[in-house]
């Protein structure tokens, strides 16, 4: 069995008022979700969070249920959550799933604080 590495989040103050960065680095799992989970239920989400999954190689079902429930709390909020930078891997999960109708995808962190 390979061990999987942990999930690290590292939060960054956007170039924007109100917009937060979480760029987060490594797999998106059951088996690492608890400190992104606890990180949603923790505060009252900003203006606009941006998820740089840039550095995310793959996610499972777990994963995905935490960014959709996410999502919808942001909404229930009026408040933005985008995903930057969504590698090739976890974009077609999305694509499979049709979650790319949902949720709002962009390239870059940059072309995300530009919705703002």
């Amino acid at each position: 069995m390979a061990i999987e590495l942990p999930l690290k989040i590292e939060p960054i103050p956007g170039t924007r008022p109100g917009t937060v960065i979480l760029r987060l680095t490594g797999p998106l799992t059951l088996n690492s979700v608890s400190p992104l989970r606890a990180l949603f239920r923790g505060t009252e989400p900003p203006q606009h969070t941006i998820l740089d999954l840039g550095g995310v190689p793959f996610m499972d079902s777990a994963g995905m249920s935490e960014i959709i429930n996410h999502e919808v709390y942001c909404r229930d909020k009026h408040v933005l959550l985008t995903l930057a930078g969504v590698t090739p891997r976890v974009l077609s999960m999305f694509h499979i799933t049709r979650l790319e109708q949902v949720l709002t995808l962009t390239n870059t962190v940059e072309e995300a604080e530009a919705r703002t």
